[in-house]
């Protein structure tokens, strides 16, 4: 089939590439020149498990082409995807207003019958508010379809997820939009969830807020937990035998962040209120979230009492391991409260990039995890890169000034931090140890 992708984002390159390693002849529009550039030469834009492959591979049998010209993209397309951002507003309402510049832009040129289909995240009603503009606009109604067609990738794992999920929504009430969608994912051999456009879009949020009540719930019995002399990991791991539970998503730490979580518990949260219905338990969740992200700070100054002019390392700074993404992770808010302490820090992580550099150009960034350590004051464990987990317990007492280890994803083996002689070790859910 023939498919324009607008917008080679994290969502929009991955879907052109896929769809294009599927046989389909696929164009991905970008206005961004930088960002294209480095797409046509085969230049990963975004850090992503086999993505670099993908991407030299798409451009060597042109399957994908990358342009600006949304014209040609358009007119040369029988499946139109919109994959841009919709980003939380202050009030905690999604800005579709990305989603609108494109209904805008590629109106003139819809000029035979296409299906538009919204891979964005995108709030309840949106599909009858594209379909309205799209008639306001003068497309005559028989030129086009509103699909949902929501995605579910895990940064990280976003090209498996994509040719191996375990589930493909379409929202549309056209069986002729739907029959054209089903043509196209018949390929992938999975299961595919037909229905209406409102339910489509309302899965998508209610599937991230669920994972994140779960993350949440855990955390919280991860705090009584180290008040109450009991083991996380032992917990969670009896709570993922009962089938009905499951082990996913009870992993206790410092909170969850990315793209997708904090973004869509807070929309979930304003969609609700704009149709007078409270949902307690998702508010719950995010306020859980914003506490537990500053944990290791609380600990810190509890341990410490004052830590102005104290020497923290950082490690890691991604939202998770495997991924160059720092949106809402936990480390940006450690650190915004440090710096708040007059705490001088020092980070690493192994995907570092320009963007938390101009966003905390102050703080010192070191090449190695050793160099990060050497005469701090106590290092907070921020991703769980496995890199961390071998860590070199008593190189670390014999280089930090003070042992003091906060670990805010429970990689380290407590035994061990004993027989280094740690002269501190705090957890989430499994006890410390003060020496």
């Amino acid at each position: 089939m023939n498919i324009c992708v607008i917008g080679a984002g994290y969502v929009g390159l991955i879907t052109a590439l896929c769809f294009g390693k599927k046989g389909n002849t696929v164009i991905c529009v970008e206005k961004n020149l930088d960002k294209l550039n480095m797409l046509k030469t085969g230049v990963p834009t975004i850090f992503e498990e086999g993505l670099d492959e993908l991407l030299k591979e798409s451009l060597n049998t042109d399957s994908v082409k990358f342009t600006d010209n949304l014209e040609m993209g358009i007119k040369s397309s029988d499946i139109i995807f919109i994959a841009v951002g919709t980003p939380t507003k202050d009030n905690w309402d999604v800005d579709i207003g990305q989603v609108e510049a494109v209904i805008n832009l590629i109106s003139p040129y819809i000029n035979k019958y296409k299906v538009v289909v919204t891979k964005s995240t995108v709030p309840v009603g949106t599909q009858k508010y594209i379909t309205s503009k799209l008639l306001e606009n003068h497309v005559p109604k028989e030129y086009f379809d509103v699909i949902s067609n929501p995605e579910f990738l895990r940064e990280g794992k976003a090209i498996y997820d994509f040719f191996h999920g375990d589930k493909i929504v379409l929202g549309s009430e056209s069986q002729k939009a739907l029959e054209v969608m089903r043509k196209l994912y018949e390929p992938f051999k999975i299961k595919m969830v037909l229905t209406n456009p409102e339910t489509a879009e309302l899965i998508k949020y209610t599937s991230n807020a669920l994972l994140s009540v779960k993350i949440s719930f855990i955390n919280e019995i991860a705090n009584l937990c180290n008040k109450a002399c009991a083991d996380i990991d032992v917990i969670a791991y009896a709570l993922g035998l009962d089938k009905r539970i499951s082990p996913l998503f009870l992993k206790a730490g410092i909170g969850y962040g990315g793209s997708c979580f904090p973004k869509d518990t807070k929309a979930l949260v304003k969609m609700s209120e704009n149709y007078n219905c409270n949902l307690n338990i998702v508010k719950a969740t995010v306020d859980v979230n914003e506490k537990q992200r500053v944990l290791p700070v609380d600990i810190l100054l509890e341990h410490y009492k004052i830590i102005e002019g104290k020497t923290v390392a950082i490690l890691g700074l991604t939202f998770k391991p495997d991924t160059d993404d720092i949106r809402e992770a936990p480390s940006l808010y450690i650190i915004e409260k440090l710096l708040m302490n007059k705490v001088n820090i020092k980070a690493y992580d192994p995907m570092v990039t320009n963007e938390i550099k101009n966003i905390f150009p102050d703080i010192t960034y070191c090449d190695g995890m050793y160099e990060c350590l050497e005469d701090c004051d106590a290092m907070i464990i921020c991703t769980e890169w496995n890199e961390f987990y071998s860590i070199d317990l008593c190189k670390v007492n014999e280089i930090m000034r003070e042992s003091i280890i906060i670990d805010g994803r429970n990689i380290l083996d407590i035994e061990k931090i004993k027989e280094a002689n740690i002269k501190a070790y705090y957890s989430v859910g499994k006890g410390n140890i003060k020496n």
